[in-house]
């Protein structure tokens, strides 16, 4: 298993996950659950008309963290958007759920990959292991 999937197992596995961004000088956090990979990047899904995606629009530097199974994950990188049919149709693939809110052409599905990323796996336990995509 590479780097990368073993961070998508663990987001499978949590299901939620919290990304921050920045709003001017605060911090903005909120849960996610949207994670996918594909061509070997990792994806995650907003919507083009809210605040979060404005954020990441003005900085696109960001962090997510994730916690289970007594470990947590940390991955800092920057995201860039991906407008590509393909990728927002296996979005809503893997998660169906998705499709009540929205659809691969509505104009408002954005999907953003993580760049330059830092994913680390934490605990009380064990010493951090460190993964770059």
């Amino acid at each position: 298993m590479t780097g990368i999937e073993k961070v998508i197992e663990f987001l499978d596995q949590v299901h939620t996950y919290y990304l921050a961004t920045v709003e001017g000088d605060r911090p903005r956090v909120r849960p996610f659950g949207t994670a996918l990979l594909m061509d070997g990047k990792l994806y995650i899904q907003t919507g083009k008309v809210k605040d979060v995606s404005k954020q990441i629009a003005a900085n696109p530097k960001v962090e997510i963290c994730a916690f289970g199974g007594g470990k947590w994950l940390r991955i800092a990188g920057e995201l860039v958007e991906d407008d590509s049919y393909d990728v927002k149709v296996a979005m809503l693939e893997k998660l169906p759920s998705l499709k009540s809110a929205y659809s691969p052409d509505d104009g408002n599905m954005q999907m953003l990959y993580f760049k330059n990323a830092t994913a680390t796996f934490s605990s009380f336990t064990e010493e951090p292991e460190v993964i770059q995509f």
